[in-house]
């Protein structure tokens, strides 16, 4: 039995969810040290951009926040300005 993929599925004119793994090392300075996860995701990414999706979501976590509140140590922002820098696109 084979596996479903975006490939197998109409996507244009749709909202796409795409669950990603952005879990990243970053140094004290919140500077990512390893980004092979955010490139892995590329392809599925860019597939789902160039097919005529009509917003692409990107669902991730980074760290375990231990409290119910926004913790800085665990934003993806870093990650978010490094997925625009390989796309080569600005989103907000």
């Amino acid at each position: 039995m084979s596996k479903m993929t975006v490939k197998d599925i109409d996507i244009k004119g749709k909202k796409v969810i795409i669950r990603v793994d952005f879990n990243v090392p970053l140094d004290g300075s919140f500077h990512i040290t390893d980004d092979r996860r955010i490139s892995a995701a590329l392809p599925t990414i860019q597939y789902a951009l160039s097919h005529g999706v009509s917003k692409v979501i990107l669902m991730s976590h980074l760290g375990r926040p231990k409290g119910a509140g926004f913790e800085k140590d665990f934003s993806l922002a870093p990650v978010a300005q490094r997925l625009q820098e390989l796309l080569k696109r600005c989103y907000r």
